[in-house]
């Protein structure tokens, strides 16, 4: 504690950033750039393929149906003696998961005869289950409002993607936002491809997975060419690859930090958070990973290649060859004069008029 006159003072402690990368780290990311390139493009390919050849497994929200969630409350679940005891129902197809000794969740398809016959098949289910089990969830979906939702999902992961590549552009330039938008759809698909592929149900959860996912990794894709753009006006010779390289190192640590507290909070979800939000958690798991890898790897090394010039930053002078404007009324030639020095004495000196008398301070 210090005392300056009649008031005291307090040091304010600083604190030093923690950087897990040191300062002036130059991993050579631009190397990879071609092969990452090439992964990312076989990826979203075989994604697509997925997509179109096997098909999602669409949970009760996109194609209507019956779910409910029970558990047992004595002993164990036999998954068989279930799966025969609802197959007499006359209820269609019915799937059955169990995710515990006493927890499982049944499937029954959409019946025909609207909302009622829904209603009817939920109460067989019940009768046939007994006492011996629990309802701990139930939902009911007709056809009609499957449709309307799997409508609105799609609209929402395209009116997103539009919206943020719309941002990019208005805050950068196009090569960014194309890098942008081409980054963000890598990830949309590769994380809907890996559904698709391993037949992981895909209900609204997912979908809004799948944007939080977007609004993460565009944030990444943001503060990497944010960086480039400054160092693109600050060096104005070093050559593009290695500027983007510099940029990349530069923010190294920020990237590394957020993608792993991030994965330490949904890895804890998907453990810890059941049944219910295992596919949500891991939908985020797989898109955060997914979205740091396209930020550092896909969208920053596709600026080279989309052709980003220095010209667009600094203006038709830079495209001339010219440097940037001096300021007004500058003359490099001119010093201004000395200043008189001033004694001390005047400075304290009473100012006297030409009355006589002190004049006002």
């Amino acid at each position: 504690m210090r005392k300056q006159g009649n008031s005291m003072f307090f040091p304010i402690p600083t604190f030093k950033g923690l950087d897990i990368f040191p300062h002036g780290t130059q991993i050579n990311f631009m190397r990879f750039k071609g092969t990452c390139l090439a992964l990312s493009v076989i990826l979203s390919i075989l994604s697509v393929l997925a997509m179109g050849v096997i098909g999602f497994n669409y949970g009760v929200d996109f194609k209507g149906g019956t779910l409910i969630e029970v558990q047992a409350n004595d002993g164990k679940v036999d998954v068989s003696e279930l799966r025969n005891k609802l197959s007499e129902l006359g209820l269609g197809s019915v799937q059955i998961q169990s995710f515990s000794d006493q927890n499982v969740l049944i499937r029954v398809e959409t019946q025909p005869g609207g909302e009622e016959a829904q209603q009817a098949a939920r109460t067989k289910i019940v009768d046939a289950l007994g006492p011996g089990f629990e309802q701990r969830r139930v939902e009911i979906v007709g056809p009609a409002v499957s449709s309307e939702l799997k409508r609105s999902g799609t609209w929402a992961v395209i009116g997103s993607l539009i919206a943020i590549s719309g941002y990019v552009w208005l805050r950068f330039d196009w090569q960014f936002a194309a890098g942008a938008i081409l980054s963000l759809l890598h990830d949309v698909v590769v994380v809907a491809g890996i559904f698709a592929l391993f037949q992981l149900e895909f209900d609204l959860s997912i979908v809004a997975a799948l944007l939080t996912v977007l609004g993460y990794s565009i944030n990444d894709t943001v503060v990497i060419s944010d960086r480039i753009r400054e160092n693109l006006r600050r060096y104005k010779k070093m050559p593009i690859d290695k500027l983007i390289n510099t940029s990349i190192n530069e923010t190294l640590s920020r990237t590394f930090l957020t993608g792993l507290t991030t994965v330490v909070v949904l890895v804890a979800l998907l453990v810890f958070g059941g049944e219910v939000l295992f596919n949500f958690s891991l939908a985020m798991l797989l898109g955060v990973l997914i979205g740091s890898y396209s930020s550092v790897f896909l969208a920053a090394p596709l600026l080279g290649y989309l052709g980003v010039r220095r010209d667009i930053l600094l203006g038709s002078k830079a495209e001339k060859g010219q440097s940037e404007p001096e300021p007004r009324h500058y003359n490099p030639a001119f010093t201004p004069p000395a200043r008189p020095a001033v004694a001390a004495s005047v400075v304290d000196a009473e100012v006297v008029s030409d009355s006589g008398t002190p004049a006002p301070r």
